[in-house]
């Protein structure tokens, strides 16, 4: 079963950190398209017919709720979750009236969001798109990708997810490279930085306050990693996305 997802929003690292969250964990189940305004997402959403849809409200051309309403008007109105930084009575007023599945505030943790996904489409995630079961090994990679999501902002080690899934670290450090084309402590990282990219969004949070959030004891270690993977310092990226706002 494959279900069409569409993330519509102006900001590149919320959009595509969000895209490839989803496709990364949502054991490919999820189908993912962006759209980086109102009126490519309306484009995208009447040749695809998504069956969800994740918008901002504030985007050019045409905001969310004008997208919402369009949507509803021409009969394809996908499950349809708000994902916004303003925190506007009437705006989720707005929203509750046009139908929308939910209303979630940035920052907002994208395991949570792939969370809601399974909740407004449930599925069967032991069985593949094929219809064939997993083996042990990708179920026990599985695992561990789902606690690494759950626990990143902890001190995670390797050891410790290797107990998790009932491997030993070393069998399970080989195996986590071969099926993840990158060893344990660059993809936390990665999820790691992913994360720090939308708590970086909130002017109200220091880059060593985010750098705590996301599990970094270290922020020197922090910014060195941040940049490795973005190519941004967090200040450099935090500067990039208030020219956008």
């Amino acid at each position: 079963m494959e279900i069409k997802v569409l993330i519509a929003d102006d900001e590149d690292n919320v959009r595509n950190g969000m895209a490839r969250f989803i496709s990364e964990h949502g054991k490919g189940i999820y189908k993912v398209y962006t759209a980086d305004s109102g009126i490519t997402a309306l484009e995208i959403l009447f040749k695809i017919h998504p069956d969800i849809m994740i918008i901002d409200i504030q985007m050019p051309y045409k905001d969310g709720l004008q997208v919402i309403k369009e949507a509803k008007a021409s009969g394809l109105f996908p499950k349809t979750i708000i994902l916004s930084g303003y925190d506007r009575f009437n705006y989720a007023q707005q929203a509750l009236r046009l139908g929308v599945a939910d209303y979630l505030l940035k920052p907002c943790r994208p395991a949570d969001l792939l969370a809601l996904l399974r909740e407004l489409i449930p599925i069967d995630e032991s069985v593949q798109g094929a219809g064939e079961k997993k083996d042990s090994k990708s179920r026990a990679i599985d695992l561990a990708i789902e606690y690494i999501n759950e626990h990143y902002m902890e001190g995670l080690s390797l050891a410790v997810v290797a107990e998790h899934v009932n491997l030993s670290a070393a069998y399970f450090s080989s195996l986590f490279t071969q099926t993840m084309d990158c060893n344990f402590v660059d993809y936390l990282n990665r999820v790691r930085v992913d994360h720090a990219c939308i708590y970086l969004l909130d002017p109200s949070l220091k880059a060593y306050e985010v750098a705590n959030i996301v599990g970094f004891k270290d922020e020197k270690y922090f910014s060195r990693i941040f940049k490795k993977v973005t190519g941004f310092t967090p200040s450099q990226f935090k500067n990039e996305a208030r020219k956008k706002e």
